[in-house]
């Protein structure tokens, strides 16, 4: 039986080298592969083209790797929670490509699903269009976008196996499953972690061939980004 099950996250990120592609499955906070990146940060490694929907926040998630100034690029949908992001978007520091959320997504999914490019209309007439091929279908213009090309993803499940198998919980199912299968290796951290064939067939989200690596991290803190509560009513 397939096992690819690794002892920790330190023999998950063998073969991460400087100047890589990665890609970073969550959406704000939700279902970020914490131990990844906290990995990432400690090796120290610079030069880093980083896929994500978010940049994390000033001291959480991928925030922690443009503090030690380990990115060169982020490619994003939304980065408006984290001022050291700005910082070096403004000063030049920082390379920038914002994408629509949905074609962020569907990129992700082209490269999953083995498709070089499609035509979308999002961004057609911005400059999000600016010098990309274009076409019209159905009385409509359309951009052409390419599939991603990523040495690794970096994926968060609540429940995992041995073979690879993965089940989301809640919002964390959001573009973790797209990123599954994305990049020439995809690592998995799970939170529970179990043999093969104890998962229930039908409740697999993403089937373990889109998984290379797969390991149980540990600590996770799960933050929240603005948090917000009502007012306690008085007695």
């Amino acid at each position: 039986m397939i096992n690819k099950k690794v002892a920790h996250v330190t023999e998950a990120l063998n073969g991460v080298k400087s100047n890589m592609t990665f890609m970073f499955g969550g959406f704000g906070l939700s279902g970020i592969p914490e131990n990844s990146i906290a990995e990432l940060q400690k090796r120290g490694l610079n030069g880093l083209t980083c896929i994500s929907n978010n940049a994390g926040v000033d001291d959480f998630g991928l925030g922690l790797l443009l503090k030690q100034r380990q990115i060169k690029k982020m490619i994003s949908s939304y980065v408006g929670e984290n001022d050291e992001f700005e910082r070096q978007m403004l000063s030049g520091e920082l390379e920038v490509e914002l994408i629509p959320q949905g074609t962020l997504a569907e990129r992700c999914r082209a490269a999953q699903a083995g498709i070089p490019a499609f035509f979308t209309p999002a961004g057609y007439g911005t400059e999000v269009g600016a010098g990309k091929e274009s076409r019209e279908f159905n009385g409509k213009m359309h951009l052409m976008e390419y599939a991603f090309k990523a040495d690794f993803a970096f994926v968060k499940a609540w429940k995992g196996d041995e073979a690879g198998n993965l089940i989301f919980r809640g919002s964390a199912r959001n573009f973790n499953p797209n990123m599954c299968g994305a990049a020439a290796v995809t690592v998995a951290e799970v939170e529970i972690l179990v043999p093969a064939g104890e998962l229930d067939p039908n409740q697999i989200h993403v089937p373990g061939i889109f998984v290379q690596r797969i390991f149980q991290g540990a600590h996770y803190e799960k933050r929240i980004e603005q948090r917000t509560v009502r007012p306690r009513e008085s007695n």
